[in-house]
C-alpha cells in the first residue's frame, strides 16, 4: 500500500490515454498532449505532502485508541483517497484523491513499524520490521506489472484498474489487523497488565502465565514506570538531553534514505528511461522492481546475523559507486537536439548504465531500504516512541515530497528547467557519499537487544563506534529493584532465573 502508488503513478504518467484525458493543453517534446512538468510535479508530490501530515498525526491516534485501531482507521482514510482517484476524469479530483490517499499512507507508514517493533521478539526484530520494506518492494513490483498490463488500453481502465487494485491492499490490512492483538507495550502504558499478558502470550504462542511472558512483561512495566516517574513526554522532549542524538539519528537516516535517489527511479523511471532513448521503458521498470524485491531478502536475513552498522556502511559504499558510474555513463554518452530530445551516442553505455542502476537497487534494497525502518523502530523509549517515530517518518515523506516536486524541474528540458538529465545522478552520488560518514558516526549497533536494552545502550555508550562491544549487565527491572520483580523472583525460584539468563544472554 505504502509504495504501490509510487510505482503506479510512474506508469500512469507515461500512458497515452491518461495524458490525453488529463492534459490541459500542454504538448510534450514528442508532440503529444500531456500534463505539463509543473502539473506532473504536483501530481506526484501531493501524495507525499499528504503522507507528511499523516505521519505527524499518527501519535494522536496511536496513543489514544491504540496501535491496532489506529491502523484500521488509517486504512479507511486511504480508501477514501483511492475512491476519489478512481472516479476522477480531470486533475482537480485526481489531486484531491492523491492527497487523502497520502494522508492515509502517512498514518500507516508510521504505525506499522511502531506495531512491529513493539511486538517482535528481539532475536528476529530486525527481520520483522525490515519485512515492512519487503512489502513495499512487492508493492512496487505489482504496480509495474499492472501498469504494463493496462498501458495500451484506450479507455479509463488504463489508469482506473491500477488505482482500484489498492482497495484490495487496504482490505487485507484491515482484516489482518483485526486478527492480531494490540501491542503489549501500549496495554502496559494504559495500565492493562492482564490484557498485556494475554496479548504477549498470543504473540509468543505461550500461556499468559508462562515464566518467559511474565519476565518480559516485568521488564516492559519496570521501564514504563521509570519513564512515567519523570513525567509525560511532549514533542519538545524528543529533542532534550540524550534524546536529541537519537531523534536526529532517526530523522537523518530517513532523510538520507530518500536522498540516495531510490524514488527518482520508481517515481519517474518509466518516463525518464523513455526520454533517455531506452526502448520499452515499462519493461525496464518491471526489471528494476523485480531486483528490488529479490534483493531485499538477503538483507532481511543479514540484519539479525551481521548487524545494522556493517550492512548500512557497506550498502552506502555500494550505492555511492553505482550512482557515480550511472552519472558518468549517462552524461558522457548522450546529448540533445534543438528540441530537447535525447540523442544516444553509445547504446552499449546506456545498457551498462541500466546495469549499474540495477546494482544500485541491489545495494539499497538489501541495506538502506529495510534498515532505515529497523533503526528508527528500535532506538526510542516507550514514552516518546510514537511521537519520535511520527517525526522520523514525516522526515522521510518530507524529503520524498521535495524530490518528487523538484525532479521535473531539475531533469526536464525547456525554459525555467535545469535540464540535468543524467547529471541528476551526481546529486544522488553526493548523498550516498555522505551516508558513509553518517553511519560511521551516528548508527549504534542494536542487534539482539530488547527495546529496553537499547534504551540502556544509549544511556551508557556515548560513541556509536563503541556500541558493538557493549553488553547489558542487568535487566531494567533488576536495576530498579522493584517490588514486583522481587515477588516474581520468589515465586519462580532458581529455574525461572536460569531461564531468564538464557533469554538475556
Amino acid at each position: 500500500m505504502c509504495r504501490y502508488d509510487t510505482g503506479t503513478i510512474s506508469g500512469i504518467l507515461a500512458m497515452g490515454y491518461w495524458q490525453n484525458l488529463f492534459s490541459t493543453g500542454y504538448v510534450n517534446t514528442q508532440g503529444h498532449a500531456d500534463v505539463s512538468p509543473s502539473q506532473s510535479s504536483a501530481i506526484v508530490s501531493i501524495l507525499s505532502a499528504g503522507t507528511f501530515f499523516g505521519a505527524l498525526g499518527s501519535p494522536f491516534l496511536a496513543d489514544t485508541i491504540g496501535r491496532r485501531w489506529a491502523l484500521i482507521a488509517s486504512s479507511w482514510v486511504f480508501i477514501l483517497g483511492v475512491i476519489l482517484q478512481t472516479a476522477s476524469v480531470a486533475l482537480p479530483l485526481f489531486l484531491a484523491g492523491r492527497f487523502f490517499a497520502g494522508f492515509g499512507v502517512g498514518l500507516i507508514s508510521a504505525l506499522i513499524p511502531l506495531y512491529q517493533s513493539e511486538t517482535a521478539p528481539r532475536w528476529i526484530r530486525g527481520a520483522i520490521v525490515g519485512a515492512y520494506q519487503f512489502a513495499i518492494t512487492i508493492g512496487l513490483l505489482l504496480a509495474a506489472i499492472v501498469d504494463y498490463a493496462t498501458q495500451y488500453r484506450q479507455d479509463t481502465g488504463s489508469y482506473r484498474i491500477p488505482i482500484a487494485v489498492q482497495f484490495a491492499w487496504a482490505i487485507i490490512l484491515i482484516v489482518g489487523v483485526l486478527i492480531l492483538p494490540e501491542t503489549p507495550r501500549f496495554l502496559i502504558k494504559k495500565g492493562q497488565h492482564d490484557n498485556a499478558a494475554k496479548a504477549l502470550g498470543r504473540l509468543r504462542r505461550l500461556d499468559a502465565s508462562h515464566n518467559a511472558i511474565q519476565e518480559e512483561l516485568l521488564e516492559i512495566e519496570a521501564n514504563h514506570k521509570y519513564e512515567m516517574s519523570i513525567g509525560k513526554a511532549s514533542y519538545l522532549d524528543c529533542f532534550r538531553g540524550g534524546m536529541l542524538k537519537r531523534q536526529l539519528t532517526g530523522m537523518g537516516i530517513q532523510a538520507l534514505q530518500q536522498l540516495t535517489g531510490i524514488n527518482f527511479i520508481f517515481y519517474f523511471g518509466t518516463s525518464f528511461f523513455s526520454n533517455a532513448g531506452i526502448q520499452d521503458a515499462f519493461v525496464i521498470q518491471m526489471i528494476t522492481s523485480c531486483i528490488n524485491v529479490v534483493s531485499t531478502i538477503p538483507g532481511l536475513w543479514a540484519v539479525d546475523k551481521i548487524g545494522r552498522r556493517p550492512l548500512l556502511l557497506w550498502g552506502a559504499i555500494g550505492m555511492c559507486g553505482s550512482q557515480f558510474l550511472v552519472a558518468m555513463l549517462g552524461t558522457l554518452t548522450t546529448g540533445q537536439d534543438a528540441n530537447g530530445n535525447i540523442i544516444v551516442h553509445n547504446v552499449a553505455a546506456q545498457k551498462a548504465g541500466i546495469a549499474f542502476v540495477c546494482l544500485y537497487i541491489f545495494f539499497f534494497a538489501s541495506t538502506w531500504g529495510p534498515l532505515a525502518w529497523v533503526v528508527t523502530g528500535e532506538i526510542y523509549p516507550l514514552k516518546t516512541r510514537a511521537k519520535s517515530l511520527s517525526m522520523t517518518t514525516a522526515t522521510n515523506w518530507l524529503l520524498n515530497w521535495a524530490i518528487a516536486y523538484s525532479t521535473p524541474y531539475l531533469v526536464n528540458y525547456g525554459e525555467g528547467y535545469a535540464n540535468l538529465q543524467f547529471k541528476i545522478f551526481f546529486v544522488w552520488f553526493g548523498a550516498c557519499f555522505f551516508c558513509i560518514s553518517f553511519v560511521y558516526f551516528f548508527i549504534y549497533e542494536t542487534k539482539g537487544y530488547s527495546l529496553e536494552e537499547v534504551d540502556e545502550l544509549y544511556s551508557e555508550v556515548t560513541s556509536a563506534r563503541k556500541s558493538a562491544g557493549w553488553v547489558p549487565k542487568s535487566t531494567f527491572a533488576q536495576r530498579e529493584g522493584g517490588v514486583v520483580e522481587n515477588a516474581q523472583a520468589a515465586e519462580k525460584g532458581s529455574s525461572g532465573a536460569s531461564h531468564h539468563e538464557e533469554h538475556t544472554a
